[in-house]
């Protein structure tokens, strides 16, 4: 079985290099979950710094001490109004996040993926990163990036995101490559089940 997947993500990739393109390839969960071992939304925990303008200060933040925040149901936070919450978290400034759990493909192949967000975000799927824009901007495209993946089924995500102050906003769509791009569904993320 494990031939056959590095058979199709090899064949899959040619594909793509033939088309000109040179998309990210995505490593599948293995083992891939059971169903019963996943619930919706993803795992998110807080870090609120006194400042927070670049990635480096919110992984530094997060990594010396963090706590578990509402569960996140989808990457659809669109732009707040000033003095809004950030995400799931208990203040609307200064927020660093790290966020994780699963993301579910329906189909294998070239797919793509665009991350909005404001301000900082660094995204990681599969094992790879395919995202990041460091820095204070409003809420705006990371860019549109093209990702192979190599069968349906869950990936692992990962993504350090961080607020400083104003509005904030996290966004994920995606799409097959040629398709119109729309936000992905609250189906497709989860996280282990506690």
């Amino acid at each position: 079985m494990r031939s056959i997947r590095i058979f199709a993500a090899a064949a899959l990739a040619l594909l793509a290099a033939a088309a000109g393109a040179e998309p990210i390839a995505l490593r599948p969960a293995d083992p891939q979950p059971e169903a019963g071992a996943l619930v919706p939304g993803l795992a998110v925990s807080y870090a609120y710094p006194h400042s927070v303008r670049s990635l480096r200060e919110a992984k530094e933040w997060l990594e010396s001490g963090s706590e578990p925040g509402e569960p996140l149901p989808n990457l659809r936070h669109r732009d707040t109004m000033e003095g809004d919450p950030t995400l799931t978290a208990k203040q609307p400034m200064r927020v660093a996040a790290a966020i994780s759990g699963y993301v579910r493909f329906e189909r294998a192949g070239p797919q793509q993926v665009e991350f909005l967000s404001n301000d900082g975000l660094e995204v990681s799927i599969g094992g790879a990163v395919v995202s990041k824009h460091d820095g204070v901007h409003p809420c705006e495209t990371n860019g549109v990036v093209d990702v192979l993946v190599p069968e349906p089924g869950w990936y692992e995500i990962e993504l350090t995101y961080f607020q400083w102050k104003g509005t904030s906003c996290l966004l994920m769509r995606w799409g097959a490559e040629g398709e119109k791009l729309g936000w992905a569904p609250d189906d497709a993320f989860a996280r282990r089940a506690d």
